[in-house]
């Protein structure tokens, strides 16, 4: 679980730092912490699979700080955080699309070497990342919606960005413990 909150935790940083449509010091904060991530997991020897979100992190947090310090007003306004989230659905599709969930390079640091050939770990992957593209969809689209129609409900906003990422993070945690429990029965 510790794993998911230091990957999302440049997303963590932007949602808490832009809440209020200021999205300069927000973009450049996750930037930071993006980059250090991807450092420490490179010298942890962690391969680029295994870092779909940190790198798809970085590549997006460049391109908004690069524009949020160029571009007045601000890019995306005070849809910042709905875009965000919207990128990492995009990532969890896209991996989703190409056969490659996100999700299996961090899997295979936790499972033993003769698991992860299985169509089994794939399909399980498969589900996890699925899950997480689904959550960040909804978490996406409500974010626009609250910014839309209700911008002051500080609340509910804070509420839809904590469950955006804490059901899906509870589902992989809980998913392959039953899909575990069922193969051995």
């Amino acid at each position: 679980m510790l794993r998911y909150v230091l990957t999302f935790l440049p997303w963590i940083a932007f949602a808490v730092l832009s809440t209020n449509g200021e999205a300069r010091f927000g973009a450049a904060a996750a930037l930071l912490v993006a980059i250090v991530l991807l450092a420490v997991d490179r010298r942890a020897g962690r391969g680029w699979d295994e870092m779909v979100i940190e790198l798809s992190s970085g590549a997006f947090f460049a391109g908004l700080a690069l524009a949020a310090f160029t571009v007045t007003p601000a890019p995306f306004g005070e849809y910042g955080p709905a875009v965000s989230v919207a990128w990492l659905a995009l990532t969890a599709w896209g991996s989703l699309a190409i056969g490659k969930p996100f999700t299996l390079g961090i899997a295979r640091r936790t499972t033993a070497p003769e698991v992860h050939a299985t169509p089994m770990f794939h399909r399980v992957n498969a589900v996890i990342t699925a899950v997480w593209a689904v959550g960040f969809t909804l978490n996406a689209v409500g974010l626009a919606l609250l910014f839309a129609f209700a911008p002051h409900a500080t609340a509910a906003i804070i509420a839809v960005k904590v469950c955006g990422f804490a059901l899906p993070a509870l589902f992989t945690v809980r998913y392959p413990r039953i899909v575990r429990a069922r193969y051995a029965a």
